[in-house]
């Protein structure tokens, strides 16, 4: 009876616990998000092994995940595509995967943010390395880890106290990184700026810039403070190691019958002043399409994108995201450079 009335009192306890942290949590303006960890991004992988000739398939680094919105692009063709960029990393590892370990035939889209696709081939360099280390882990996960992922969701979906990330985000909440942002003077200086998570997240990794980024002028500052941080500690990019890579398995991937679509979003302010004189276009992105002659799109050949704004420099919002995908898309049918429609 003892033992029944402990165990009783020790869950009672943790439930009112477990409400406190949740609604102070909630208290302080945090609401439940998913975290775009490697699990859920193997989910969408896993798709591209089934994937048909009509299919999309989606490549790039952040500005992919922000720009494109798969429910304009399905509106506009009847295809949902398969998300599989990834924030702060190479396309070249993800590309790569895809034409050397399925037998995928159909569209495959591939964001060009040039301090990231012209970055490096290195194995180690974080730009690569965190492409890689998601096709790896989804060549090796586990039944025993894809269910405990299953798990998470109700719980990620429901309970702002779990919603943290893989991301080194400030604003997490986990005991580690409350730990890290305890500051005394300025006796740990904190070199890099601090780095808010600024997205919100669906099942399928469509990803929304948050409200707070478009409206508060001084959270979207913090943002671009941190894109300054990284124009300044990055290393110059490798324009040749990274062009031989992607062409030699773009080429592969075209021989079996892939098509392949090159996309450049649109960037403003201080990051695009950086991109002209690190990544100058006619060097880079011209020298790309030249190589290459697959159907290519820069935002700045486009009257409708010219005067886009990124409210952090580097990224739409939900609302010009999905104007930039309702109209990049018709362009691109226009073009004869997507296939044929399911619904037509």
């Amino acid at each position: 009876m003892q033992l029944k009335q402990s165990l009783l009192m020790a869950i009672a306890l943790s439930v009112i616990s477990l409400g406190a942290w949740e609604l102070y949590w909630r208290s302080q303006g945090k609401t439940p998000n998913l975290d775009d960890n490697k699990d859920l991004w193997a989910v969408q992988r896993a798709k591209g092994n089934k994937a048909t000739a009509d299919d999309v398939i989606l490549t790039g680094s952040s500005r992919v995940l922000f720009d494109i919105q798969l429910n304009e692009w399905e509106k506009e063709t009847g295809i949902r595509p398969i998300q599989l960029a990834t924030a702060g990393a190479s396309p070249l590892p993800i590309f790569s995967d895809i034409v050397n370990n399925t037998n995928f035939k159909g569209t495959v889209l591939v964001g060009v943010t040039p301090p990231l696709f012209f970055s490096t081939t290195y194995p180690l360099a974080d730009p690569w390395y965190r492409a890689q280390n998601r096709t790896d882990y989804f060549q090796k996960r586990t039944y025993a880890q894809r269910f405990n992922h299953l798990l998470s969701i109700p719980l990620q979906k429901n309970l702002a106290l779990i919603s943290t990330s893989e991301e080194k985000w400030n604003d997490n909440f986990d005991l580690k990184t409350l730990i890290n942002n305890i500051r005394i003077g300025e006796r740990i200086p904190q070199e890099m700026p601090p780095f808010y998570r600024f997205d919100n997240i669906d099942l399928d990794r469509n990803v929304e810039m948050t409200p707070r980024t478009v409206n508060d002028t001084a959270f979207a500052n913090t943002h671009k403070k941190v894109w300054g941080f990284f124009g300044k500690v990055s290393p110059p990019p490798d324009k040749k190691s990274t062009m031989d890579f992607f062409v030699n398995d773009a080429k592969k991937f075209m021989e079996r019958g892939g098509k392949i679509i090159l996309l450049r979003c649109p960037s403003t302010g201080g990051f695009r002043m950086g991109e002209k004189m690190v990544t100058p276009r006619a060097e880079f992105w011209d020298k790309l399409v030249d190589t290459l002659a697959v159907p290519s799109y820069h935002f700045e050949d486009y009257e409708p994108f010219k005067n886009l704004d990124c409210p952090e420099w580097s990224h739409l919002s939900a609302k010009d995201a999905r104007f930039f995908t309702t109209e990049l898309v018709k362009i691109l049918k226009a073009d004869g450079a997507l296939t044929k429609s399911k619904t037509n």
